[in-house]
């Protein structure tokens, strides 16, 4: 048996808590710096590849679209007409059977209207890219419905 008095000596016993240092901290916080600075770039031209995919699907459905115009009307929409042509009847315009697209003429992934140009019969739809400007590489590269 254990004597009351050395109960009352006894000092109450220490918790150990471990933790994590301040290096290993630093270690791990790093090591994720690296990942994010490898994986996201990646991630990210992944992204933009997507919205250039999308815009020549797009330009696809605008061209088979036209195409129903044509077989209605006898026809493509003018220049001038544009692409509206497939929502809204133009003018006086005998066949005309649409709206031949749902919910309005859809702008490119970056928010851009597509140009639409008819040369003697010769359609050329056009996405300008990310920057919005002619020419350009990668993103920033147009999209057109012809090769």
């Amino acid at each position: 048996m254990v004597h009351p008095t050395a109960l009352a000596h006894r000092q109450p016993q220490r918790r150990i808590v471990r933790g994590f240092t301040l290096i290993e901290l630093l270690v791990v916080l790093a090591i994720l710096t690296l990942l994010a600075g490898l994986v996201g770039p990646r991630v990210l031209n992944q992204l933009g590849g997507a919205k250039s995919k999308t815009a020549a699907v797009q330009i696809a459905d605008l061209d088979k679209s036209l195409e129903l115009f044509k077989l209605d009307v006898g026809r493509y929409p003018t220049t001038e007409e544009g692409l509206e042509a497939l929502v809204k009847r133009p003018g006086s315009v005998n066949g005309w059977a649409g709206p031949y697209l749902k919910g309005g003429v859809p702008t490119d992934p970056w928010g851009n209207a597509y140009r639409y140009a008819n040369s003697a019969g010769k359609l050329d739809i056009v996405s300008l890219g990310a920057d919005g400007a002619p020419g350009g590489d990668g993103e920033n590269a147009d999209i057109h419905n012809t090769p």
